[in-house]
């Protein structure tokens, strides 16, 4: 298989993905893209919040299938691009793929205090407790894992060989994570 010079990085909610992918982007000079974007950007045009749009999304297919087809149009034409995306890899099989792992309860307390601390910006999100948040998040992925299974047969979109590499970001910081990534790219790039 070819290779093209786009990343895709996955994670779990809560593991750094944006972060990473905008400052690996940044690294490169290549664009950042964020699947969430056009997940967020959907829900608020309904009237929705992410966890309700991806409920909906569980009985309505064409959901999905908006914001996968805009987004597998992009990967199809377009290169030298880093895109955070929970199926990109899917997309993109000759990408650099990357799983950022990271276990529900640090995802849950990360999530709360971005929530707390961009309260204005995430609105849509918002809970009272870290509890509701570690409650909110199990939810959408286990609609996610749902959706992805039945649209696309995909049994785990986080399974460990889908990926050419997996970090942990409880133990990684955000710097280690992009040079983890930025070596690994580079190395990848450079076999044949």
């Amino acid at each position: 298989m070819q290779k093209r010079n786009i990343i895709t990085i996955c994670g779990m909610l809560g593991s750094g993905k944006s972060t990473a992918a905008k400052r690996v982007a940044t690294a490169l000079g290549y664009p950042h893209y964020s699947a969430g974007d056009f997940m967020r950007a959907m829900a608020s045009e309904r009237g929705l919040t992410i966890v309700e749009l991806n409920l909906l999304a569980e009985n309505d297919p064409a959901v999905d299938r908006e914001i996968d087809a805009k987004q597998k149009a992009f990967m199809d034409s377009n290169n030298n691009f880093v895109i955070d995306s929970r199926i990109g890899w899917f997309f993109a099989p000759d990408s650099f793929k990357v799983f950022l792992n990271l276990d529900l309860d640090t995802a849950g307390a990360r999530v709360f205090g971005d929530i707390q601390a961009k309260k204005s910006e995430r609105k849509e999100e918002m809970s009272e407790t870290l509890i509701d948040v570690k409650t909110r998040l199990s939810e959408r992925l286990a609609s996610e894992k749902e959706r992805y299974n039945k649209y696309y047969a995909i049994e785990n979109y986080q399974d460990p060989s889908h990926f050419d590499l997996v970090i942990d970001t409880k133990v990684n910081d955000i710097p280690t994570v992009e040079q983890m990534i930025l070596e690994a790219y580079t190395a990848w790039q450079a076999k044949v």
